[in-house]
């Protein structure tokens, strides 16, 4: 038997309902703990991640999670990760919004900037719904980041590629 570990499991493919229920049936079979997870459609494409522990192999997960494969439409991937808590930056949560006509580039010109300011994009979300573009993030700013500054560069990025952005605070109702 093998001692607890962590892995990461990922399924990618055309979307179908049951997935989650299989999947996730497939992982309690064998007695794995899902810690943290995320699901998403994208465009009629299933995308999910979850980090699980248990003591089994990597075979182990894989054979489990086989069937989930069987029709040439879903790739499942599994890896063991170490266990590393979210470094804490003593800074403050915020929330970035941008919105406007699509285009190639806007994620990278405004994200650039919050890279540059020392943040670190916690969760990402992208749509496209006809020719309007929208992104919402989570971000986390270093403890003395001057968050009126990253917003002004964020605002000036995202101008010269012809979006609006908004960075607000997370208020404590929003966790």
């Amino acid at each position: 038997m093998t001692s607890a570990r962590l892995y990461a499991v990922t399924v990618l493919g055309h979307d179908r309902p049951g997935i989650i229920a299989e999947a996730t049936a497939g992982l309690a079979g064998l007695g794995l703990n899902i810690e943290d997870s995320t699901m998403t459609l994208l465009r009629g494409h299933f995308a999910m991640m979850l980090l699980c522990s248990g003591a089994v192999s990597p075979g182990d997960i894989e054979q489990a999670l086989a069937p989930l494969t069987e029709g040439g439409d879903l790739d499942v991937a599994v890896r063991p990760v170490t266990d590393e808590p979210t470094p804490t930056t003593g800074g403050t949560s915020w929330v970035l919004t941008v919105h406007g006509g699509d285009r190639p580039g806007i994620v990278s010109a405004v994200v650039r900037e919050v890279a540059a300011a020392g943040g670190n994009i916690t969760d990402l979300t992208t749509r496209l719904s006809g020719d309007l573009y929208l992104l919402v993030a989570e971000l986390d700013l270093p403890a003395g980041a001057d968050s009126n500054a990253v917003g002004s560069a964020i605002k000036a990025a995202a101008q010269q590629v012809g979006v609006t952005a908004t960075l607000r605070a997370v208020e404590a109702d929003d966790l």
